[in-house]
């Protein structure tokens, strides 16, 4: 696949060349003037050996205006980011590129604060022509963390100073809590290192795994090549830039092939990690294993900042896969397809499918069938989208990574757009009986008119897990299904739009909280206004998790939206989310 460099020079420039714009972070004690925290930047860029820039908004070169002050236009640098707009490589290779544009716009400013092209048309000059543009809630400088000791730095420049820390992987979040106007932000995206132990030990236990080590930064394509190459599979996202030692893991990790092998919390085996109180610690299950349960699904950067990760692996594994759609006629066509869904996935799921289901499609994959149960195990699906002139197809593949790159690469999610929307597991009582059946088959059907859900198959439903190892809501493992329902932003709306959107948003989800009141939702794509997040995300786990934050956290350093022991949405911190 095509590569873009980690680091591109006009994406970022040194701190020295930019002294006025230490005023742009916001110290929270309020006591620093501009002089004193630009001489302790100077510092700070010293200790961590120049590695200090300051955010540039990747679509500048296109604008004539930027921050108030008119600026030459680089036609040729403009060219490059039109083109790459919705590219993930692109993205992934500048720091205030992120892959959900909410994290770079300030939604909250009631006159535009962003710096955004028309994602559905990124030459298109009103996006830019005469706007100011604005670096949003984009961090305005951030380290690229090399190592732990860069980590340490910037936590104690965060204490000495009071200027906010925020941590950005690859910008893949719903919540926007990997950046924060006025914050100092790690980019942990050059922790690129991997290796493979198939007698890999924890430090301290005698248990051994067959584990792939990797670095926060390693993107999810890149670890699936290498377990590729060392014949394993690994379970890891559905796209293939996100990070897969950060943020993934931290919030659950839900993967196609979670039915059978589990989601990624139960596949970590030992993390290595900066805590806010500025030690490096290792956490498994046989030292700081009261960290290690809440690093595997306590979320967010709360509990600190991971430098590598080890994950255990599955041998290679022969899949089957069932690809279905059709071109639909209507909503009445599109509900019944769901009903069909609803009434079969019951007995998928126990015969190890995993997949999505989103609008009028299905791909699913099986590593329990052989090619036959496949497809007889599909066969209503199968004739349902053939008696409408549809394609459906179910083939084998020799390893995860060959259906990877036959079709997940095609069929990820986008990058690039504004996003609002939330989730819901679903529980497996809505499956079991005609009457659960009936009652979630009409719920969804009210929902076509204003946006199809997508019904993920990712919950390890077959997995026997260690109890009370993980800190993920129980809710996961009595799951069938995680819905997810999500709305595009266009890039131009107004303050009271977005908030419209919102709202809407809100409205269509709480019939499937009502629904389904003893269950929980998906912390790595949560509503961000989620209702009563503690039990929604983590259920019973919640009080344990925050005696942990306050033991490796005791000053508070490390703080995101809706995280463990967050300070609630009137902290300046959260001065870009819309208030709703």
């Amino acid at each position: 696949m095509l590569r873009f460099p980690r680091l591109i020079c006009c994406a970022s420039f040194f701190l020295v060349a930019v002294t006025a714009s230490a005023t742009s972070l916001l110290p929270a004690n309020g006591t620093l003037g501009a002089h004193e925290l630009f001489k302790a930047l100077q510092s700070l860029n010293v200790t961590v050996q120049g590695r200090l820039r300051a955010s540039v908004p990747l679509a500048k070169p296109c604008f004539s205006i930027y921050d108030g002050e008119h600026v030459p236009v680089d036609p040729a640098a403009c060219s490059v980011v039109q083109s790459n707009y919705t590219n993930p490589d692109f993205r992934a290779s500048h720091f205030a590129a992120y892959m959900v544009l909410q994290s770079e716009v300030c939604e909250a400013s009631p006159q535009p604060d962003q710096c955004l092209l028309n994602n559905a048309d990124p030459s298109d000059p009103a996006a830019f022509t005469g706007t100011d543009c604005r670096l949003g809630n984009i961090p305005p400088h951030y380290i690229e963390v090399a190592g732990p000791s860069d980590v340490q730095a910037a936590l104690r420049f965060s204490k000495e100073t009071g200027v906010r820390l925020s941590v950005k992987n690859q910008g893949h979040d719903y919540k926007h809590r990997s950046s924060g106007k006025g914050t100092l932000a790690l980019w942990t995206t050059r922790l690129t290192s991997m290796s493979h132990n198939a007698q890999f030990k924890p430090e301290g236990c005698s248990s051994t795994y067959d584990a792939i080590t990797v670095g926060a930064g390693v993107q999810t394509q890149e670890v699936y090549e290498f377990a590729d190459k060392v014949n394993r599979t690994i379970v890891g996202g559905y796209h293939q830039s996100i990070g897969f030692g950060g943020g993934y893991f931290l919030g659950g990790g839900h993967s196609v092939l979670s039915p059978v092998y589990g989601l990624a919390v139960d596949r970590v085996v030992q993390v290595k990690i900066v805590t806010p109180d500025g030690a490096y610690r290792t956490a498994n299950e046989c030292q700081n294993s009261d960290l290690f349960f809440a690093l595997r699904g306590g979320g967010g950067s709360a509990f600190g900042v991971v430098i590598e990760s080890s994950h255990r692996t599955e041998p290679q594994i022969t899949l089957q896969a069932a690809v279905l759609n059709f071109t639909t006629q209507s909503t009445d066509d599109l509900a019944l397809w769901y009903t069909l869904m609803v009434n079969n996935s019951y007995r998928w799921a126990n015969e190890g499918w995993g997949g999505h289901i989103f609008g009028p499609s299905l791909t699913h994959v099986n590593p329990l069938l052989s090619n036959v149960e496949a497809e007889k195990s599909m066969g209503s699906a199968i004739d349902f989208v053939r008696a409408r002139g549809g394609s459906a197809v179910v083939e084998q593949f020799p390893s995860w990574l060959t259906f990877f790159n036959k079709y997940v690469l095609a069929a990820e999610a986008p990058v690039g757009f504004e996003i609002s929307g939330g989730t819901r597991l679903l529980p497996s009582t809505l499956f079991k009986t005609e009457s659960g059946r009936a009652q979630l088959s009409s719920l969804i059907s009210s929902a076509l008119p204003f946006a199809s859900p997508e019904m993920i198959a990712g919950t390890p439903w077959l997995f026997k897990s260690t109890p009370n190892a993980s800190s993920v809501t129980p809710a996961w493992r009595d799951a069938i299904w995680h819905m997810a329902l999500a709305i595009v932003i266009p890039y131009n709306l107004t303050l009271a739009e977005r908030t419209e959107t919102y709202q809407s948003a809100e409205e269509h989800l709480k019939p499937f909280r009502d629904l389904t009141p003893e269950s929980g939702a998906y912390f790595n794509e949560g509503d961000v206004y989620e209702p009563n997040h503690e039990q929604a995300y983590w259920g019973d786990n919640y009080p344990k998790l925050l005696e942990v934050k306050r033991k490796y956290d005791p000053d508070g350093l490390l703080d995101c939206w809706q995280c463990v022991g967050w300070r609630g949405p009137s902290d300046p911190l959260y001065q870009c989310y819309i208030k709703i």
